[in-house]
C-alpha cells in the first residue's frame, strides 16, 4: 500500500506533466469536497471534476509550476506550490498557493486552497 507521501508525489508529478485531470481521476474520492479560500464549497467528483476543466481550458499561457513544500500528517497532506499562468478571465497569475488535502481509502476526500488574490 503506497503512503501518503508516495500518493501525493505521485499527484504532483502528474501535475508537473500535464496529467492533472488524470491525477483527479486516479486520487480523488467520490465524496470530495473543495474549496478556494473561502469561496463557497464545491462537493462531489463529478462538480469538482468539470471545475477543474473550466480551470484548465481558460489557461492561455502556461509558464510554470513548482511544488516548494510537502508536508504529511495524519490522514493529511500538504503542499505548497508556485504558479506561472495567464488566465483569460483573471489575466497574468503568478502566485504561491497552499493546497491542503484531508484522505479517506487512499483517496483525497476534502481538499482546500490558499491564496492571495
Amino acid at each position: 500500500m503506497n503512503t501518503l507521501l508516495d500518493n501525493i508525489s505521485t499527484i504532483n508529478n502528474m501535475i508537473l506533466e500535464g496529467k492533472a485531470l488524470e491525477a483527479f481521476d486516479q486520487f480523488y474520492h467520490e465524496d470530495v469536497v473543495m474549496q478556494e479560500n473561502d469561496n463557497p464549497v464545491v462537493k462531489g467528483k463529478v462538480a469538482n471534476r468539470q471545475r477543474e476543466e473550466e480551470f484548465f481550458a481558460s489557461i492561455t499561457e502556461f509558464r510554470g509550476a513548482q511544488p516548494l513544500n510537502v508536508t504529511v500528517g495524519e490522514n493529511t497532506t500538504m503542499v505548497e506550490w508556485h504558479f506561472d499562468y495567464t488566465h483569460k478571465d483573471w489575466g497574468e497569475r503568478n502566485y504561491t498557493q497552499v493546497a491542503l488535502q484531508e484522505w479517506k481509502d487512499g483517496k483525497i476526500i476534502k481538499e482546500k486552497f490558499y491564496y492571495g488574490s
